[in-house]
């Protein structure tokens, strides 16, 4: 099992809570976007601007960049994050941002139970204490039985599951290959397949939507460069408890966007959920240090 020392954890943290502040600030872009124009419109939009910023940046080396000891993980990997988009997406015009998120939030438990499983990670009782805490705040949010319980609700579901598989290959492939390759193979992947569906979804853009589609793709990009990086720097388990701080961000989005102001289980839930994470961070730092003395 690859040995992560405290200074890449703690990058791979912050990252990751970049990643996250940045994914939930294009999700109420996307927000508005689909009371518009079509969900498949909307994610390619975020994957062709992805495709368009990898390709300014790298230039000459996208040949070099694509070639990796991978493809098939790669291809699935692509799969899952078109996947993840899609999903979570198509929930938006049904059920609130928060909602949306809160549900979509299964997912660091889903990566630290898989990251044990299948990449051999130590799966200790303190990271599992972390991760169910975060759970019972996203519980809290969510109030079960209430109306964000429908048929719409599992869409984001689905969005975790997706982004579990995609979290955990990017673990297994990130030490050994660039972050750039598996950006290019993301954004290759998802703009050619939903671009056999354009024209029969395609719906004109208005001039006023324009810097939406283009802030959609930009910060699909920042945020799937961020997390790429995350997961490559620190074990999974360790930095997956933070992607619950999302359900703050998000909650922070739909005050300044919609006018959703949070109740106070809201508040509560999104209290211990930052409690959770920054728990494990401590833990994580902690055992470290006492492991280098």
């Amino acid at each position: 099992m690859q040995q992560t020392d405290s200074g890449a954890i703690r990058r791979g943290i912050l990252l990751m809570l970049l990643a996250i502040l940045v994914f939930t600030a294009m999700d109420a872009a996307a927000k508005g976007l689909l009371q518009t124009y079509p969900v498949a419109q909307v994610v390619w939009s975020r994957f062709a601007g992805q495709a368009v910023i990898v390709a300014l940046l790298l230039r000459q080396r996208v040949p070099q960049m694509l070639r990796t000891q991978y493809p098939g993980l790669h291809m699935l990997r692509s799969a899952c994050q078109l996947g993840a988009s899609a999903f979570f997406f198509a929930a938006l015009p049904f059920i609130g941002l928060a909602e949306a998120t809160a549900l979509a939030d299964l997912n660091p438990l889903l990566i630290t139970l898989g990251a044990a499983l299948f990449l051999g990670e130590k799966l200790g009782p303190h990271r599992i204490a972390g991760v169910l805490v975060a759970m019972v705040g996203a519980l809290i949010v969510i109030r079960p039985g209430l109306s964000v319980f429908s048929p719409a609700a599992l869409l984001p579901i689905g969005s975790a599951l997706c982004y579990t598989v995609n979290a955990l290959i990017t673990r297994r492939v990130g030490p050994s290959e660039s972050y750039w390759t598996s950006l290019a193979h993301g954004a290759l992947f998802s703009t050619v397949v939903l671009g056999v569906a354009m024209p029969f979804v395609w719906q004109p853009v208005a001039t006023a939507d324009l810097p939406l589609f283009v802030l959609v793709g930009c910060l699909g990009t920042a945020g799937q460069l961020c997390i790429i990086r995350s997961f490559s720097l620190a074990e999974a388990g360790a930095v997956a408890p933070f992607a619950y701080v999302g359900l703050v961000f998000a909650t922070g989005w739909g005050i300044l966007l919609f006018g959703e102001w949070p109740d106070l289980p809201t508040v509560i839930g999104a209290l211990v959920i930052a409690g959770a994470g920054l728990y494990v961070w401590h833990r994580e730092t902690r055992a470290t240090r006492t492991a280098k003395r």
